[in-house]
């Protein structure tokens, strides 16, 4: 941005003449503008790229704890004693019984998550075979989060019938190594790419209240805009007892929501998903559902509690928006 604009401004600029912020613009005005301003421009944007559409999705936690990886946030990590569950992946009978239930209730998407650097061997099999029988036997899209997987195995999950994948970037690439050294921030973006070549959707955002900075926040939400990434999920840390960040403080309400306006300027088209740390929110995350995000994880889940199906049904029919 060449001139200093108002939040209203800038957002006609993105509505009306396709004006797309790039790296290297001035992006003061996310952290200087009145948060109600930028509210108000982030719900415009909103509404006039996702309509009164709102998607909902949820997941089942398919396989639990004793992941390799050393994400400082994470309850299911080797690395921390955290006390978390930990089994092996569920049957096949248990997975599809809870996807055809949220399929039942209206819910748009269904993934499996599970823990561990990738997902491979016979595991990855039985996910194999679960995704082709919910894909014959369900109407409900199918997503997946099972970690840094080859190029192959997304073809696979393809052709098994899964549309979306879900991998976070988390943070900055200048802060993802104060979170994780098992792994890198180009790790994560190969396996995008390696997603994205198999034809599937790409679903990545991250965590905030790492310890990061404004324009570590700002960073992310640039690189997921090179990116073109469909949905982007945001997630308020959630301190985990015996997590190196079980201490860290809680992000403010005022800040996630200038978060999730700043997320919805920068990626207009995109959908800007509520995750976990909902519960930070004002009305639960009401306030934000016409405030630039258009989407939301849903049900009973490891880091959303709190969160109903029924109960955000009722805040669609409140603000008159439909997942449909």
């Amino acid at each position: 941005m060449s001139e200093k604009m108002t939040p209203a401004q800038l957002a006609d600029k993105i509505i009306n003449e396709g004006y797309r912020i790039k790296r290297g613009d001035d992006l003061s005005i996310f952290l200087e503008a009145d948060l109600a301003e930028l509210e108000e421009g982030a719900g415009r944007i909103q509404k006039h790229f996702s309509g009164n559409h709102f998607d909902m999705c949820t997941i089942i936690n398919g396989k639990s704890g004793k992941c390799p990886e050393n994400c400082k946030y994470c309850a299911q990590s080797a690395h921390h004693n955290t006390n978390c569950e930990t089994y092996p992946f569920l049957p096949k009978e248990e997975i599809i019984a809870a996807a055809k239930h949220n399929q039942d209730v209206g819910v748009n998407r269904f993934a499996i998550v599970t823990a561990g650097r990738a997902l491979t061997g016979p595991d990855f099999e039985k996910a194999l075979d679960v995704y082709r029988e919910m894909n014959k036997t369900l109407s409900i899209k199918l997503c997946a989060s099972m970690g840094l997987l080859s190029q192959e195995q997304f073809y696979q999950l393809k052709e098994a019938g899964v549309s979306n994948y879900h991998n976070n970037i988390e943070t900055s690439r200048a802060n993802f190594p104060n979170i994780c050294t098992t792994h890198t921030f180009d790790d994560k973006v190969r396996t995008i790419g390696y997603a994205r070549k198999a034809g599937l959707t790409v679903c990545s955002g991250g965590i905030i209240g790492l310890g990061e900075s404004w324009e570590d926040r700002l960073d992310m939400a640039i690189s997921l805009s090179e990116m073109d990434i469909a949905s982007i999920p945001l997630n308020f840390l959630q301190p985990i007892p015996g997590s190196p960040m079980a201490d860290m403080p809680a992000v403010t309400a005022d800040d996630a929501m200038r978060t999730i306006a700043l997320f919805r300027y920068i990626n207009p088209e995109a959908h800007i998903r509520l995750a976990a740390g909902r519960k930070i929110l004002p009305g639960f995350g009401k306030t934000a559902f016409v405030s630039g995000a258009s989407a939301t994880i849903t049900g009973d889940m490891l880091t959303t509690s709190g969160t109903t199906i029924a109960g955000d049904f009722e805040i669609l029919k409140e603000l008159g928006l439909t997942n449909k």
